[in-house]
């Protein structure tokens, strides 16, 4: 038997591995997977395509339909260019609060589960609690689809996936969806003092760019609306932008990435299929005018479903039972319970510490909050008992 720890004390060992999404999180599921093979449980364990990276599944209970997936992400953003008071990837404790990289987002709801691990060993769990842990969820949920399809053949099939992203422990019942793409605009290089002969892929990037906000009016006039959203509809932004070589270069080539927070999933697809044919009907052919091979491409990056509200979703019964909230929010970033939804597996978010200190320098989730989150998984293990 492992030695127990607290969730304190897996937090600091969480913390302390760099997962930042750019490195690998090997090292922080080797040490899961060796704290829990101390009480007898077995993960099973997938590497990405490159080797870098893993995610985990591990049940504890019964291997039987109708249990519970509790599950987060491993890997953290950058602390570049930050001004931190501590050292991101070791823990400090200070004024009831627990500073550190993936503090609150979301190694804390991680560092809670694990450390109930003993007790919720020794209650005879009637359906099997699943824990689900991916990588790549801050680079657009990347890792999660291949993880859930896994959990879904080898596992039987779950009631419920509580996702335990920062809420303050409210639970949330919907999510936007974000759709991030790729413009790659082709132009015809020469000196820049005949213009008449080129075409700048930067000045038809801004044109793009341009139609772009058209389509953002669009979505926020025509679109759906939900007033729970902080902005209540689907908005567009334009992320990065590079092109061009030298000043008196026509440029050759620009790209830019954008994306599309979708309330619903169709916006990022209506977003796209616009785009798409205002450079074939437009842009296109105005560049063709004078040489053939210019061209506008836009490829699809990431593509994370939202999570739509609705009016039978067990997994937000489960949880108003459990808390006793009579009513549920929403939140306007991305997250994984959409392609758990997606895979069939009701889903909703619960879990410590605020968003508001998600990303920050001095990024830290309250010890009030772990506690509170502690409570709760507990009497989710009575209901699995019962």
């Amino acid at each position: 038997m492992a030695a127990v720890m607290t969730y304190e004390e897996i937090l600091r060992s969480l913390i302390g591995f760099d997962t930042v999404s750019a490195h690998s999180n090997k090292a922080l599921i080797d040490f899961i997977e060796s704290y829990l093979a101390g009480f007898d449980i077995s993960c099973n364990i997938a590497p990405n395509d490159e080797g870098t990276k893993a995610d985990l599944i591990a049940t504890i209970g019964p291997m039987v339909e109708g249990g519970i997936v509790l599950s987060g992400h491993t890997d953290v953003v950058p602390v570049e260019g930050q001004d931190w008071h501590t050292d991101p990837f070791e823990m400090t404790k200070k004024d009831c609060k627990l500073y550190g990289r993936g503090a609150c987002d979301m190694k804390g709801f991680i560092a809670v589960a694990l450390s109930l691990l003993p007790e919720f060993l020794a209650r005879d769990l009637k359906v099997p609690l699943h824990l689900v842990f991916s990588y790549d969820e801050e680079l657009g949920c990347l890792g999660a689809p291949t993880l859930i399809a896994r959990m879904c053949k080898d596992v039987p099939s779950p009631q419920a996936a509580i996702i335990g992203e920062p809420t303050s422990m409210k639970l949330v019942n919907a999510h936007k969806g974000v759709a991030l793409f790729e413009t790659t605009v082709t132009g015809r290089p020469g000196h820049s003092s005949q213009t008449h002969m080129g075409v700048n892929a930067i000045s038809f990037a801004a044109t793009c760019i341009h139609y772009l906000g058209e389509i953002a009016e669009e979505l926020k006039v025509n679109g759906t609306i939900d007033e729970r959203f902080e902005p209540p509809y689907s908005t567009i932004s334009p992320g990065t932008i590079v092109g061009g070589t030298a000043l008196n270069i026509i440029a050759e080539e620009c790209k830019f990435v954008w994306d599309c927070r979708g309330i619903l999933s169709a916006d990022g697809e209506f977003a796209l299929r616009k785009m798409e044919e205002y450079c074939r009907d437009t842009l296109i052919p105005k560049m063709r005018e004078t040489t053939p091979e210019p061209d506008i491409v836009t490829t699809t990056k990431v593509l994370a479903p939202p999570l739509e509200a609705s009016d039978d979703n067990p997994a937000e019964a489960l949880v108003r039972q459990l808390t006793g909230q009579n009513q549920a929010g929403v939140v306007s970033f991305a997250a994984e319970a959409g392609l758990f939804q997606e895979a069939g597996v009701p889903s909703v978010i619960c879990g410590p510490g605020s968003i508001d200190q998600a990303h920050r320098p001095d990024e830290y989730v309250e010890l009030s909050q772990l506690k509170e989150c502690e409570d709760f998984l507990r009497q989710l293990a009575d209901w699995a008992v019962g």
